[in-house]
């Protein structure tokens, strides 16, 4: 579903002559089919799911806002703008992500629905939280917290 909607996309940017958004998409999918061929075994060549889809995604804007960190100390801020321009293309096709006060909310939920009471239980929240909140929450933001709430 949502590989098809990428590619839709791209031809749309493409009959646009969206530079911006036609070379993005193409780095999505390009990283989609490096997944399809790493995940490939035996007889499974459906490709990688929508969450995995996601997943690479998410670590696309990781990776791009880490670059405009990088950029921004070495004083290139057109480099730094080209990457946010980057982010806001490939956060079109991500669910809408929680805020501080929710991811805090959320994580408190999960502790108390649980019953976690330290940080043995880190991993057991961290997936509930995870099967949950797939896509929408910044999961190290909310291990940060699970960490303070657990010690």
């Amino acid at each position: 579903m949502l590989r098809k909607q990428l590619a839709e996309s791209l031809a749309d940017a493409m009959r646009a002559r969206d530079k911006l958004k036609t070379g993005t998409l193409r780095l999505i999918l390009a990283a989609i089919k490096d997944r399809d061929i790493a995940s490939r075994d035996g007889d499974n060549h459906d490709g990688v799911s929508d969450e995995e889809i996601l997943q690479i995604l998410q670590k696309m804007v990781r990776q791009r806002r880490e670059s405009i960190v990088t950029y921004e100390e070495a004083g290139r801020a057109e480099l730094a703008e080209q990457e946010l321009a980057e982010i806001v293309v490939i956060e079109d096709f991500l669910p809408r992500q929680m805020e501080p006060s929710e991811i805090d909310e959320a994580v408190k939920a999960t502790v108390a629905d649980l019953g976690c009471e330290s940080i043995r239980d880190m991993g057991k929240l961290m997936s509930a939280l995870r099967d949950k909140y797939n896509g929408q929450m910044d999961f190290g933001k909310a291990s940060g917290l699970a960490k303070e709430m657990l010690q």
